[in-house]
């Protein structure tokens, strides 16, 4: 995939940050992040895998709700390697996302700039989003929202969505456990996947014995989906 030349995507003048809008892309450049986790602007942690080639794949890895930007990045870091794919974990400004406290806003404009700081660092040529419970939930509403940026979204146990506008045309991957009882699944996944599908998005859906977490082999299965592994 190339990559782009510049570093600002021409938004809509009627959509910003409080639409959920992104406008950070992927630029060019001849600075290589070194392996090991990194603290960015806004409280974010960028993990570089030791891997032979510098990756260019970037996940941003949404925490759920009371969560942190260190728990997010255990769930995936340890198929990083594998995957040879950078995590950027933002930390969100009040306990959750600001999409579930009150609309877009103050955390779209943090992940931006954040974003921008990633992509000045170090080449990259596709990014996905994912998350976990309000993570996931907010993945899923910034994914639909920034198909333009974000090619694939990793769902673990999302609630809802909430997109304002929608562009472009991820592809998702979304699991949950049937024995979830924070968000059961008949009234989350079983009903978002339906509505995704029924608006002509690809999706892969993964069901597993099991409450509302992130299991180590359901992480696996996403990246590779990820990755095309």
């Amino acid at each position: 995939m190339p990559v782009p030349e510049t570093a600002t995507a021409h938004v809509h003048p009627d959509e910003g940050a409080r639409h959920g809008r992104l406008t950070a892309r992927p630029a060019l450049t001849s600075s290589t992040a070194e392996p090991g986790v990194h603290r960015l602007t806004g409280q974010a942690l960028l993990y570089v895998p030791q891997t032979p080639h510098p990756p260019t794949r970037l996940a941003v890895v949404l925490h759920g709700a009371g969560g942190t930007a260190g728990q997010a990045l255990g769930w995936l870091s340890p198929h990083a390697t594998a995957a040879t794919a950078m995590l950027l974990a933002p930390q969100s400004i009040a306990p959750t996302w600001d999409m579930i406290t009150g609309g877009y806003g103050p955390d779209v404009t943090r992940l931006d700039t954040t974003l921008r700081e990633t992509f000045a660092r170090t080449t990259v040529e596709t990014v996905a989003i994912a998350g976990f419970s309000d993570g996931a939930s907010y993945a899923l509403s910034l994914g639909v929202t920034n198909g333009d940026l974000f090619t694939a979204v990793l769902a673990f146990s999302p609630g809802f969505m909430a997109p304002l506008v929608r562009h472009g045309r991820p592809r998702f991957h979304i699991s949950h456990g049937t024995g979830d009882r924070v968000l059961p699944i008949e009234h989350c996944s079983r009903r978002l996947v339906p509505r995704l599908r029924k608006s002509e998005y690809p999706v892969t859906y993964e069901e597993f014995t099991g409450g509302h977490e992130v299991p180590e082999q359901t992480a696996a299965d996403a990246m590779r989906w990820w990755t095309g592994g």
